[in-house]
């Protein structure tokens, strides 16, 4: 009796699970437990031997005691692209290799690491590995397919995992170690990784958490606190980190990704190591890593050391950690697209277990298959496109000189960097062609937005607008009004409380014969062409416009139009490039 029929098929390695389909004469693979019952009936070969079952470079599992019950190959003939355990010469196994490029380099793994990493890796066999946790509303639920995506990364600081309970405080319940709010752009063309110091002294939003009995229990905001404490401390689960940096950037998380320390280890070892470069000697007695100048693959327990560091590199905190942990993402995205990686079996499926297993996720994309959609829609993303960055802070003044621990906003870099991110607008300088193809993709609805843009301006006394409060700080409505009557002469304007329903942007509805009063309204506030809402009909006269003010409303006189360029001075690092710790 093989393993499937003893009920012992997790204890396959779906690498040796290549099995013949006589109907197509090609190999192809099977992670069914039925598989082999499926396949239509002919004459079973004699079972061949582990060497000839497995798939190319692909050792037999240690763990199977015998290979699965499935048809083999013909006498004489191996795995595809393989005879007598030799590779094939000459074109007869180029068709072979191609459906196993599609098997896998089809389904790119996209992996976020160094105490915080995402992957998605999909076939339904990895379901059970998954770890899920229901967030409520703190998320959308799901990303859209026709607009930007959002995914918050959580890096823990919890020991679990075989190995981990030496690293500092082994009894760490779990806090916002390492985070990454990961923007991809609504034309998937380009995504910013926006990195938030933990240390970072803000407000955590009042957190209803779902209880092991099934009820919800709320529990308290915090104000001036440190982030990472919006995850773990009181209870709180990541969707409390995903309503923090909704307060605290303005952007609306879609999902999150989760993970510990045990996932770098075993990712960085799936993939064969990760390449990294050191400008200088290292050797961190609390980290333990200790390694020459130069270039070095790490993987285990070398590679978490390296993305733990904290007195190697730059001043020795935590802000220059998270840029060598930038570095080692951008160098394990590298590794992932690489041919290498992508037409190798073994390794693709090393990395399909050890990702779904360290990975704990919202319920809006808790099975392979959601998992599947989001990494189809990043499949095609070119490295160049990928900045990572880092929230601009400042050392927090309220703590005296040489005992700084804390940071805090500055909003001088930060509120641009924001505004971009919130625009959709790219930090990459993404290729002539790419971008005419998407300006010709825009055009027309960029046409017809800059166009509302166009024409006369009513006075600031003619302007009529009710003010509604759809999702801004609290009494925004209300300090709108005061502004625009007091200092900008908008006096036929009214406040209407809070709308209807939340809204995530800002928007400006008007009727065609209230054009030229749109325009003044959106010159005086600052609201991009996108935010005007034209009707089909004209307004009857002294008709106001309705004014929503969304989530990304700061305050009155804060303009809502995103720049076009970055700050200069903001740090960065770009995925498609090696840049040497220093």
């Amino acid at each position: 009796m093989d393993a499937q029929s003893r009920g012992r098929a997790d204890e396959i390695d779906p690498a040796d699970q290549w099995v013949l389909n006589p109907r197509t004469g090609n190999y192809e693979l099977r992670l069914d437990s039925s598989a082999a019952q499926q396949q239509p009936s002919v004459a079973a070969p004699r079972r061949p031997s582990a060497a000839r079952t497995k798939a190319p470079g692909t050792p037999a599992s240690p763990k199977a005691p015998s290979a699965p019950a499935v048809p083999g190959p013909r006498r004489g003939e191996g795995p595809p692209g393989r005879r007598g355990g030799r590779p094939r010469k000459g074109g007869g196994g180029g068709g072979r290799r191609k459906k196993i490029l599609v098997i896998t380099g089809g389904t790119l793994a996209f992996l976020l690491v160094g105490g915080s990493l995402g992957a998605y890796l999909y076939y339904n066999h990895l379901n059970g590995n998954l770890k899920v946790t229901d967030v409520g509303d703190a998320g959308t639920g799901g990303f859209k397919k026709d607009q930007p995506i959002n995914i918050l990364v959580i890096g823990t600081d919890k020991r679990s995992g075989a190995g981990n309970e030496g690293y500092g405080d082994a009894e760490s319940v779990g806090h916002a170690d390492t985070t990454i709010l990961f923007h991809v752009s609504k034309d998937r063309s380009n995504a910013t990784a926006l990195s938030i110091p933990r240390d970072l002294i803000t407000n955590i939003p009042a957190c209803p958490t779902k209880q092991p009995d099934g009820s919800t229990k709320t529990i308290p905001g915090q104000k001036g606190t440190r982030f990472n404490v919006s995850l773990g401390q009181e209870g709180r689960d990541p969707g409390c980190t995903m309503r923090t940096v909704k307060e605290l950037t303005g952007i609306t998380v879609d999902n999150f990704m989760m993970v510990d320390f045990n996932a770098v280890k075993v990712l960085s070892t799936a993939v064969g190591g990760v390449p990294v470069c050191l400008a200088k000697a290292v050797d961190d007695k609390d980290s333990k890593l200790k390694l020459d100048a130069g270039e070095h693959r790490l993987q285990g327990e070398e590679a978490l050391a390296f993305v733990r560091t904290r007195h190697s590199f730059g001043n020795h905190g935590d802000l220059d950690r998270i840029k060598t942990q930038q570095q080692f993402l951008s160098s394990m995205m590298r590794e992932m697209k690489s041919k290498e990686t992508l037409t190798s079996p073994k390794k693709f499926f090393s990395l399909a277990e050890a990702a779904t297993k360290s990975l704990t996720v919202d319920s809006g994309i808790g099975s392979i298959d959601k998992l599947t959609n989001l990494a189809g829609e990043l499949k095609d993303m070119n490295l160049k496109n990928i900045t990572f960055t880092t929230l601009p802070v400042l050392d927090n003044p309220a703590e005296p000189e040489g005992q700084k621990a804390t940071v805090v906003i500055e909003h001088g870099a930060a509120d641009p960097l924001l505004k971009m991110i919130q625009g959709d607008v790219s930090l990459t300088e993404v290729e002539k062609k790419e971008q005419a193809a998407k300006d010709a993709a825009d055009a027309e609805a960029q046409s017809k937005a800059n166009a509302l843009l166009q024409g006369n301006r009513a006075p600031a006394g003619d302007v009529r607008v009710d003010v509604y409060n759809g999702g801004g700080p609290s009494g925004s409505a209300s300090t709108t009004l005061t502004w625009l009557q007091n200092s900008k002469g908008v006096n036929k304007a009214s406040n209407r409380g809070n709308a209807p329903a939340k809204v995530d942007t800002t928007q400006l509805e008007y009727a065609p014969n209230q054009a030229d009063q749109a325009r003044a309204l959106a010159d005086i506030m600052g609201l991009p062409a996108t935010a005007l809402k034209m009707g089909s009909a004209d307004a009857a006269p002294k008709t106001p416009m309705k004014l929503t003010l969304g989530a990304d409303f700061k305050g009155a006189g804060v303009s809502l139009t995103a720049p076009q360029k970055a700050p200069d001075d903001i740090q960065r690092v770009e995925a498609d490039k090696t840049v040497c710790a220093k």
